[in-house]
């Protein structure tokens, strides 16, 4: 496993997204365990959850308790892994994904995380998603406060844009470790947050990396081609780099987003152990310039 820098602590430049543990199609929780143990097994220290991933209506914090137990429950060691969870959303009995970025709500949030997580303070917290009808330093301001209150240790922001990435580092200076935008070879459209984060040392931790080669979780029951040509025509590039390599296109996909900017670190999620392990060891694929070049034209150009 290789290594990236996080806060001033060192991840696995390949993290695990522990959301498909927990909704719609989910394992049973035997093979959920197994799934996170594989990843740790691998080298990943890197966890990501959120209080909202679970099915639509109650268990809220499903996934969180969920990588709690596999925590508790793995055999190794553990005390360098990192998990990062996330407030600001829920999911209610229709399925939809809700917002509240309320600073009161925030902060109740955080301390119920951290009883399901069972942690002395979450070590990675983000704002799952900016609320349009709560001003974005209001709810900033929360993270802060949950900063100096020591109940989370970092702090980061997710679906944001640059100006919201420069607006909520004058507010938390270098405390804001981290930002989790959507990225993966179907949608590039955060090429400007990517390159800012290259540019102040803040981690970019890409959700969903792996869409194009899969489809994501959020994207809803279709999983077809598009206007632009079927998926396999769209990125055969993948797949024929993966050929060469003798490995899985999933895996040629991390390996293209780490080499984006060393502040990188993709957060792909699984449901079995085999496909934990095969991601973890996207780490490791060094690809050349020929290589990136060629995934490179399967959409927009490199930041």
């Amino acid at each position: 496993m290789r290594y990236r820098t996080l806060g001033g602590l060192r991840v696995s430049a390949v993290g695990l997204g522990a959301m498909p543990l927990s909704i719609e199609a989910r394992p049973d929780e035997a093979r959920a365990l197994a799934t996170v143990h594989a990843a740790l097994d691998a080298g990943v220290t890197l966890l990501d959850t959120a209080d909202s991933y679970h099915l639509p209506g109650g268990e809220a914090g499903h996934n969180e308790r969920l990588v709690a137990r596999a925590l508790a429950t793995y055999g190794g060691d553990t005390a360098d892994v990192l998990v990062a969870t996330k407030g600001g959303r829920g999911r209610p009995a229709d399925g939809t994904w809700t917002v509240n970025g309320s600073p009161s709500r925030l902060k109740a949030a955080a301390e119920a995380s951290l009883k399901r997580l069972g942690l002395e303070a979450i070590g990675l917290y983000h704002l799952h998603k900016p609320d349009p009808a709560v001003p974005f330093e209001d709810s900033v301001g929360a993270l802060r406060d949950l900063l100096d209150a020591g109940t989370i240790r970092l702090a980061g922001i997710s679906n944001t844009t640059a100006d919201q990435i420069r607006r909520a580092r004058a507010i938390l200076g270098d405390r804001l470790v981290s930002v989790q935008n959507r990225y993966s070879p179907a949608v590039r459209d955060s090429v400007p947050e990517l390159r800012l984060c290259a540019e102040l040392g803040i981690a970019f931790l890409p959700w969903s990396p792996l869409g194009g080669i899969s489809r994501s979780s959020l994207d809803g029951p279709s999983g077809g081609g598009s206007a632009g040509g079927s998926r396999e025509e769209r990125f055969a590039a993948f797949h024929a780099v993966a050929r060469e390599h003798g490995v899985s296109p999933q895996r040629v996909a991390l390996a293209w987003l780490s080499a984006l900017a060393p502040t990188v670190i993709p957060i792909p999620g699984a449901s079995r152990p085999e496909t934990a392990r095969d991601s973890a060891g996207a780490a490791d694929l060094v690809l050349s310039a020929e290589d990136l070049a060629r995934l490179d034209a399967a959409g927009p150009v490199r930041p």
